[in-house]
């Protein structure tokens, strides 16, 4: 299996569209009513919405490969495009979006250390996310990754307010 990593481009706004909507759709369906689901969806990844943030120069976006699939991808941001005030110092990692077929197969891990990597060359002193508190399984895989909670904001999915966990990983 070859891992490979290509940064992202305004011309891959519709790929990463369709990544974004399938994979936030089969992680959070469960536990969210399809009203919710769908503005969430419509107002998150619209293509208008993506190319916005593709063109931010303090973000960056990230595809995975699977051999020659996208399997997936990392978003970073720094300054303010970061999703709370963390900082010069910090980095965010915004989004680690792995397709359902290729979960299990280590690319979390590789996009975590590839975002610590990123940070380390930028001088930057930590590394935070932020986490569905009802999402356990990333929750134990991130402080698995040395992350910590360091606080908590609001995430509205739809109409209804959720609480997210802030996790924070010193380098």
């Amino acid at each position: 299996m070859a891992i490979n990593l290509k940064k992202c481009t305004l011309e891959d706004s519709h790929i990463l569209k369709e990544i974004s909507s399938e994979t936030f759709y089969e992680t959070f369906k469960q536990q969210n009513s399809p009203e919710n689901m769908n503005a969430y969806l419509e107002k998150a990844f619209n293509i208008r919405q993506l190319e916005k943030e593709l063109s931010d120069i303090s973000s960056q976006f990230y595809f995975v490969y699977v051999n020659t699939e996208v399997a997936g991808y990392l978003k970073l941001n720094t300054d303010d495009s970061q999703s709370e005030k963390m900082g010069d110092e910090s980095l965010e990692i915004e989004r680690i979006y792995i397709r359902k077929k290729f979960q299990k197969h280590g690319l979390g891990k590789f996009l975590l250390n590839k975002a610590r990597d990123i940070a380390i060359e930028s001088n930057k002193k930590k590394i935070w996310l932020g986490v569905w508190e009802k999402n356990e399984n990333a929750i134990v895989f991130y402080n698995k990754m040395g992350f910590v909670q360091t606080g908590t904001h609001s995430f509205y999915m739809g109409d209804e307010e959720q609480i997210d966990f802030l996790m924070t990983k010193t380098l």
